[in-house]
């Protein structure tokens, strides 16, 4: 195998003395991510972004790509992959990659479903409990010593309330679940009913969320549900109505969110994603019924190592020519 210029990113050797197999690593991946692949083979960390001559260079051997959800692996970066076998997502969304450009050069995209479902449900539920008991506004309201002065305004109850899922894949299950316990009202949208399911199906998000307290959205991310959520939705779910997002940012129009918000024509929102990442809008940060959290609906030590090990095992797989553990839906 030819050697890149740059020896920085020349292939480590495992215990038989043969190269380990290059891997690039095509976003930041996180620390436990990348000590895991080392363990398989070489990774490269955004070569192709931080030493061009040298990815051109290794281009030629390069068989896997490591990402994570919001990653974009794009036709483009896997036309200067020509050896490309797979690219391995650690999380369970994977709009990022260009899938359908992948199926045409036959290459495999996996991702790590179902060991984050339970994560995420709790992240939605403790967002819809914080968003209607205000409990990070009563943080601070403690911490401020605005308790001496008086007692803090009177929120809303949760329990018993209507909730609307948009999204009823297997996170959208676990959250229903929960709010079984709740003793609400469940109804939900996807892309076809389930009939399985003992909840009512709304074909339409705007009906879904007129007859909605809470609406969850947990659907994909992608051009096809790019701001599902509009100003149509949010005027739907009305000035006492609360949005929560555990999905992905591109799904709610964030200008027409402020503006419902603004205008008092939404009553509160909890929001774990953004269009932007890491970037918030700064309209959001001044609202004190908007709850705010960095993409953390998976973030726990357990289930980050179980998507790792997950993420990790397929590429494994790849190296070693069997078949992969979990192809995402177009690749099985």
């Amino acid at each position: 195998m030819s050697q890149p210029a740059d020896s920085a990113s020349a292939p480590v050797s495992g215990p038989d003395s043969a190269p380990l197999p290059p891997v690039l690593a095509a976003a930041r991946l996180a620390p436990l991510y990348q000590e895991a692949l080392r363990r398989h083979c070489t990774l490269h960390d955004r070569l192709h972004e931080t030493d061009p001559a040298a990815f051109v260079a290794l281009a030629p051997h390069i068989q896997v790509v490591a990402a994570q959800g919001e990653t974009r692996v794009s036709a483009e970066l896997m036309a200067q992959l020509p050896a490309l076998k797979l690219i391995s997502v650690m999380g369970v969304g994977y709009d990022g990659v260009d899938v359908a450009e992948a199926l045409r050069r036959g290459v495999m995209v996996t991702h790590t479903p179902d060991v984050l479902n339970d994560e995420v449900a709790d992240t939605a539920i403790g967002l819809m409990l914080c968003a209607a008991r205000q409990l990070p506004a009563a943080d601070r309201f403690v911490r401020a010593g605005e308790w001496l002065k008086g007692p803090m305004p009177l929120q809303r109850k949760m329990t018993g309330a209507r909730l609307g899922i948009v999204g009823m894949g297997r996170i959208g299950k676990a959250i229903a679940q929960r709010a079984l316990a709740f003793r609400m009202s469940i109804a939900y949208h996807a892309r076809s009913a389930k009939p399985e399911l003992p909840w009512d199906y709304e074909a339409s998000v705007v009906a879904l969320a007129a007859r909605s307290d809470f609406l969850v959205v947990i659907t994909p991310g992608g051009a096809g549900t790019r701001h599902l959520i509009n100003a149509e939705v949010l005027q739907a779910l009305g000035p006492k109505g609360v949005l929560v997002n555990v999905a992905r940012g591109s799904v709610v129009d964030e200008a027409a969110l402020v503006s419902a918000l603004q205008e008092g024509a939404l009553g509160g929102a909890a929001l774990d994603v953004f269009a932007d990442e890491p970037r918030v809008p700064e309209a959001l940060l001044g609202m004190p019924h908007v709850v705010l959290t960095p993409h953390i609906g998976s973030a726990t030590h357990e289930t980050r190592q179980a998507m790792c090990d997950l993420a990790v095992n397929n590429v494994a797989a790849q190296l070693a020519g069997r078949p992969v553990l979990t192809p995402v839906p177009e690749c099985r």
